[in-house]
């Protein structure tokens, strides 16, 4: 099995101040702190959400790097330019046409990261409606191209991909990772087991909020707390992964609340990972959590026979 230190659990993203939704009072102590600083007590990794609408500024990205322990990793998500052309659209009312101008302004905000070894990985996250067809291959290669000189993790959520051996062929010779997800399935979705295709194994957990999946906004979708018997099950395809790459990640997206840093922690310790326990300042509702979480370390085994 791969060492416990090269196995990073975290969450998707670290600072949710407002609304329905927000970390304060559920993960975040309601006093005023520095996010990030009271985050890397818990957790060694993070995956920065906010480089998805803007590169950061360098100068912010080296004040990251100075909150955070030598051991810390973050990862970083594309620009919605490079992978939302329609969303980036939409948000700025400019068309999507990439410049190297835009290379060389998102190069920069991952400097100080690389520079610094905290760098774990870029992640590429494409839109279920990204299919596998020539326009799609071509923009894929495009981005594994410009953006070869990093560890890059690519998540491509439409079957198209999965139903097509070339991708995995593609992203194995490029040493691409490709991210596997979990999600509500549908029709469409990607299959829920891919191939390793490169040395590092990553994963996100997006929460199985069927209902409000399509119609709920960008905070509703997300609200899904995993199960004892999801966590155990979600941990069993980590500890295969590690057992093949030497880096891996697994990050949890079901942000409503504080629910992904506790099912972070939580798969930690079913992991058999140091860890320390999320302090609870407010008791969740019952028919969100109806039961009351056991000791994962100790029980896993017992929830692995129910799974079978």
């Amino acid at each position: 099995m791969a060492e416990p230190a090269r196995i990073y659990i975290g969450t998707s993203g670290w600072s949710y101040p407002k609304g329905e939704g927000t970390w304060r009072g559920y993960f975040y102590p309601r006093a005023r702190v520095n996010e990030l600083e009271y985050y890397r007590r818990f957790f060694t990794t993070v995956e920065i959400n906010s480089s998805f609408y803007r590169p950061p500024d360098p100068a912010r990205v080296r004040d990251w790097v100075r909150r955070v322990p030598r051991e810390f990793l973050f990862t970083v998500k594309l620009w919605q330019k490079f992978t939302h052309p329609k969303m980036y659209q939409r948000a700025t009312g400019r068309e999507a046409a990439i410049s190297q101008q835009d290379v060389d302004l998102f190069r920069s905000s991952l400097e100080p990261l690389v520079r610094h070894g905290k760098l774990g990985a870029l992640l590429a996250q494409f839109p279920p409606s990204f299919v596998n067809d020539a326009y799609g291959r071509q923009i894929l290669r495009a981005v594994i191209g410009t953006f070869a000189r990093y560890p890059l993790a690519v998540e491509l959520r439409h079957r198209s991909w999965s139903d097509d051996r070339d991708t995995a062929r593609l992203l194995s010779e490029s040493r691409v990772a490709w991210v596997q997800v979990d999600e509500p399935k549908f029709s469409t979705s990607v299959a829920g087991d891919l191939p390793l295709t490169g040395d590092m194994a990553y994963f996100r957990f997006h929460g199985r909020n069927r209902e409000m999946w399509w119609q709920g906004d960008s905070e509703s979708r997300y609200r899904y707390l995993y199960s004892p018997e999801e966590i155990v099950e979600l941990s069993q395809r980590v500890r295969a992964a590690a057992k093949k790459a030497r880096l891996t990640f697994a990050f949890f997206n079901n942000h409503w609340q504080g629910y992904a840093p506790r099912n972070a922690t939580q798969m930690m310790q079913n992991l058999r990972l140091p860890f320390k326990d999320v302090p609870l300042e407010v008791v969740l509702p019952d028919e969100i959590c109806p039961r009351k979480w056991p000791n994962l370390a100790s029980e896993s085994e017992n929830y692995t026979e129910r799974l079978l």
